[in-house]
């Protein structure tokens, strides 16, 4: 295994809603009245040859539009790694969902990379239905077919390797073509859920996620995320506070924004 292959891996948070109760996280879990905040990350996959986005987060209209706490753009908080949004070669887009396919155009030189299946679906006929429509904003889909129509979009069909050592893998239950991001690391395969499972709970309880269009590949995609990765240590949840508690910031002057994924986690 080369060195070039391996990749340090970031959680980079951006935005927050503590206003939020379990009733909101979890189908059939008890306790539906508690409180249970939410944290939303974009991520970035590092090796000494490549920088790869994963998710581009919302911007300060769509966070007032929605009643969201945005705590920085996406693309400040990618600034923390030295990263120029403006320069990124390579985003990829686990989903369509508002708070994950936002800010494209902060993007300009990035080819994307996005599931098929997800194109298909947030331009079919299931957009018809409020509820199913809801979560995602049409801007964002017009955005995603310029960039088609401009050579910038690749699709993937499943399974599909990006990079060296870098994979996406097609889930669905959340959205018709959610995929999950496998990548190498120095402590083994490293898997990034995002919304596969918003929370540790989801995947290690087997608790479904209330915005959900098939319930079997949903819980299906729990044990996927398992197998694809080194053990269930290495799957990091989408929106999930722990994940700063478990890998607190290298940085003191980070804390609560750069969350560091390819070590150990302290928790």
């Amino acid at each position: 295994m080369q060195d070039d292959d391996i990749y340090e891996v970031f959680a980079l948070r951006y935005a927050e809603r503590s206003d939020r109760k379990r009733l909101e996280s979890f189908i059939f879990a008890d306790a539906h009245d508690g409180p249970h905040p939410i944290d939303y990350y974009i991520w970035v996959a590092r090796s000494r040859d490549r920088t790869i986005v994963i998710d581009t987060g919302f911007d300060h209209a769509e966070a007032a539009s929605r009643g969201r706490s945005l705590l920085r753009e996406p693309r400040e908080a990618l600034t923390t790694l030295d990263i120029d949004a403006g320069a990124v070669s390579d985003v990829i887009i686990t989903h369509m969902h508002y708070d994950h396919a936002g800010t494209l155009d902060h993007f300009p030189a990035a080819r994307f990379h996005l599931q098929e299946a997800e194109m298909n679906y947030v331009t079919g006929a299931c957009m018809c239905h409020d509820e199913l429509r809801m979560p995602f904003l049409a801007e964002h889909v017009c955005s995603m077919v310029q960039k088609l129509y401009s050579g910038r979009l690749a699709f993937a069909d499943g399974d599909a390797e990006i990079a060296p050592n870098l994979t996406v893998h097609r889930i669905g239950g959340h959205t018709a073509g959610i995929q999950c991001v496998r990548v190498l690391t120095r402590r083994g395969w490293v898997v990034l859920a995002s919304d596969v499972s918003h929370f540790y709970e989801n995947f290690e309880q087997r608790k479904m996620f209330p915005i959900v269009l098939d319930a079997k590949a949903m819980l299906d995609g729990f044990a996927r995320l398992e197998e694809l990765a080194e053990s269930p240590d290495h799957v990091i949840p989408g929106h999930d506070p722990l994940v700063r508690a478990r890998y607190p910031a290298e940085d003191p002057r980070f804390e609560g924004i750069l969350h560091r994924l390819d070590v150990a986690p302290k928790l």
